[in-house]
């Protein structure tokens, strides 16, 4: 059974709505309106985590002695993610 998100025309409400059966309708929670819009929804994909050195800002890595987990500027979240 998926979660959908949906846009409601009539009063621009945003919600997510549990649907069990293919063409069930969908009604605004906020309104009641019928007139909604199913959206297209991102997800998430989590990776094993990376040390700040991956990221080539030149700071220690976790565990790394000499920098302490966490210290420099790449720790401290200064660095973006690579492109």
């Amino acid at each position: 059974m998926p979660i959908y998100e949906y846009a409601c025309h009539d009063c621009s409400a945003r919600f997510e709505k549990l649907v069990r059966r293919f063409g069930e309708g969908v009604s605004c929670p906020s309104c009641a309106g019928e007139t909604v819009e199913k959206l297209v929804s991102v997800f998430a994909v989590a990776s094993p985590a990376r040390s700040p050195a991956a990221f080539g800002c030149g700071a220690g890595g976790c565990g790394d002695a000499s920098a302490g987990c966490g210290a420099g500027a790449c720790g401290a979240g200064a660095c973006g993610l690579p492109s």
